[in-house]
Order: structure tokens, then C-alpha cells, then sequence
């Protein structure tokens, strides 16, 4: 504003008036007239945030501008962003599928411990809901602690038992000889149910329980349903529940095959667990 008006008034008036030191005015005239050192790296911070449809914040635009190459830090990264008003959507709670002791109560295996050396040694499950045009969906996928993957989904218009169990069978698939996997829930009717329980005892799958109440017992799966909503649900706009179905089915693929995290050494889960297996 004081550069606007420079010609009609006096600078040394006009930066009294802004309250601003007279050298901190012609320090930015002079920035002013100096080319942007950051206009490459702000023009590919933009290009990979509109690749991920707003969904990176700064801390993966940053991991991925390493991998193209570009070594800035994530302060700086953070800063830019800010300028140019780029940000990400909030996330929301899930669907409760508990109706008290409809079964057996399995124990707390897992404990907290969300870290696996390998694939197919610890999964989390659960369910969450999804209401649009007035009617609901439900999603029920097994997450691999080993890389954070997606291995097994399956979709339903009602919450009923096949639900989890179509889901169960499609996880099946995945296992290997030898294979004996934790499958952390919480206690959701579905995982009370006898069927699904003898499932998992013929695969010889160890199954584990959150304690009551206590959504942290499996938080890794909290967080995914947290990150599915606010970069899938809340940041587009559908047309019909078909519509979103098909976008859902589209974001996990997107999730397991391009979504890069800092704790995979700025891989997607599927580039991870293909790189492990390349190296061993």
C-alpha cells in the first residue's frame, strides 16, 4: 500500500502512519523487484497437490518432492503452502457396530502393538458407514500392520454378517503357507459371531479384541477410516451412492498403490512390501 501511494505522499508519513520502520519498507521494495527462488518448486508443490486432489498436507508433499528430486525442507515446504493457501480437510468419527455381548469376547492380543517385521503377521479390521443421497453404505477391510496396506475389502448396502465374512474370504486368499496372523478387531457383533470366529481358527488366524469403549486399541484402523473420509467423502462431491462406490473402490487402489507415507520411507504401501520382497 505505501508502494501505491508513494507518489502522493511522502514515505517517511505513510510508514508512520502503517507503524513500520522505514528500513523494513525499502527491504521489501527491494524483495519486490527480486525473481522468486521458490517459483519452480511452488509450481510442482501445486502440481502434486491437485495429482492427490488435496489430500497430501505438507509433510508427504515434502517426501514426494524428494523423490522427484527436489531436497527442500518441510518447514520451508510449510510456508510455501501456506502462501498459497493450499490445505487439507478435517476427518470425522465412525460407525460404532457394538450391541453389547452377543458371543465370546476374545482377549486384547494384539495390544497396542502396531508394528509387524513382515506381511500377513498382524491385521486390523473393522467397519465403518458412509450416509449420502439418504442412504447408507458400509465398508469392512483388513489393513496389514506390515505395510499398511489394504489386503481385503468388502461393501454392503446393510451391516449384515456377510458383510465381514465375504471380506474374511477375500483375506484368505493372501495367506501363504505358514502364515498365522493376529486379526485385531473391536467388539463388533460380526466378530462375536460363532461363524466368524471357527473361520478364523480353520485358517489359523489368532484372534484379538479392543477392550471396550476403547477406540486407541486399534487406532491404525481408525486412522485409515479418518483419512478415507476427509480425502474421499468430504472432498467430493457424488452424484449417487453408485457414484461413490465406485470412487471408494477407486481410493483404496489409490491408497495402497500411490499414497506415499513418511514411516515407508516415502512409499505406498504396495511399492513397500514389492521393494521388501525384491531385497530379501
Amino acid at each position: 500500500m505505501i508502494y501505491e501511494l508513494r507518489q502522493e505522499f511522502k514515505v517517511i508519513d505513510l510508514v508512520k502512519v502503517a507503524g513500520i520502520a522505514r528500513s523494513t519498507y525499502y527491504y521489501w521494495v527491494k524483495q519486490m523487484g527480486r525473481p522468486d527462488k521458490y517459483k519452480e518448486v511452488k509450481e510442482l508443490i501445486q502440481v502434486i497437490f491437485d495429482e492427490h486432489q488435496g489430500r497430501y498436507g505438507y509433510r508427504r508433499i515434502t517426501l514426494e518432492l524428494h523423490n522427484r528430486g527436489v531436497k527442500v525442507n518441510h518447514k520451508t515446504v510449510r510456508r510455501l503452502m501456506n502462501e498459497m493457501g493450499l490445505k487439507c480437510l478435517a476427518r470425522m468419527k465412525k460407525y460404532r457396530s457394538y450391541r453389547g455381548k452377543v458371543g465370546k469376547i476374545a482377549p486384547n492380543i494384539l495390544e497396542r502393538d502396531f508394528k509387524a517385521s513382515k506381511p500377513n503377521e498382524k491385521w486390523v479390521t473393522d467397519v465403518t458407514e458412509f450416509h449420502l443421497h439418504g442412504e447408507k453404505l458400509y465398508l469392512s477391510p483388513v489393513l496389514d500392520l506390515y505395510n499398511g496396506e489394504i489386503i481385503a475389502y468388502n461393501i454392503e448396502k446393510r451391516p449384515v454378517y456377510p458383510l465381514v465374512s465375504k471380506m474374511l474370504d477375500k483375506a484368505f486368499e493372501r495367506l501363504k503357507e505358514g502364515d498365522t496372523p493376529i486379526l485385531h478387531s473391536d467388539q463388533g457383533w460380526h466378530y462375536q459371531m460363532k461363524k466368524y470366529q471357527h473361520a478364523l481358527k480353520e485358517h489359523e488366524i489368532t484372534q484379538s479384541m479392543s477392550r471396550k469403549g476403547n477406540c486407541l486399541d486399534n487406532a491404525v484402523m481408525e486412522n485409515f477410516f479418518g483419512l478415507l473420509k476427509s480425502e474421499l467423502l468430504y472432498l467430493k462431491k457424488f452424484e449417487s451412492m453408485e457414484h461413490f462406490k465406485l470412487e471408494l473402490e477407486k481410493y483404496i487402489y489409490y491408497y495402497n498403490h500411490k499414497r506415499i507415507k513418511a514411516k515407508l520411507k516415502g512409499m505406498s504401501p504396495v511399492q513397500y512390501r514389492t521393494h521388501a520382497q525384491a531385497a530379501a
